[in-house]
C-alpha cells in the first residue's frame, strides 16, 4: 500500500510540472486577444481552467472519502475481534 502511494507521488509530481508551465502561456494568449479586441476567447479559456482546476479536487477528496471509509471498516473489524477476544478470555 505504500509503495503504491509513493508510486502515485511521484507520478502526480512529475505530471505537475509540466501542468504548471500553462498558466503563463495561457496568460499572454489572453492578453494579446484582448488587446487585439477578442474577448470571446479569453472567456473560454477561463472555463477551461476552471475546469481541469476542478479534476485535482475531485481526485484528493475521493482519495480522502476512501482513506476514511477503509478506516472505519478497520475499525469495526478491530473492535469486533477484541470484542470477541474479550469473551473468550472471560471464561
Amino acid at each position: 500500500m505504500k509503495k503504491t502511494l509513493l508510486i502515485l507521488l511521484i507520478l502526480i509530481l512529475a505530471v505537475s510540472f509540466d501542468t504548471m508551465a500553462q498558466c503563463a502561456m495561457c496568460r499572454v494568449t489572453v492578453s494579446s486577444n484582448l488587446s487585439e479586441g477578442r474577448g470571446g476567447i479569453g472567456t473560454g479559456l477561463n472555463f477551461g481552467i476552471i475546469y481541469l482546476f476542478t479534476f485535482p479536487y475531485l481526485l484528493v477528496g475521493s482519495l480522502i472519502f476512501l482513506w476514511f471509509r477503509t478506516g472505519k471498516k478497520e475499525l469495526k473489524e478491530r473492535q469486533a475481534l477484541e470484542a470477541r477476544l474479550s469473551e473468550i478470555y472471560k471464561k
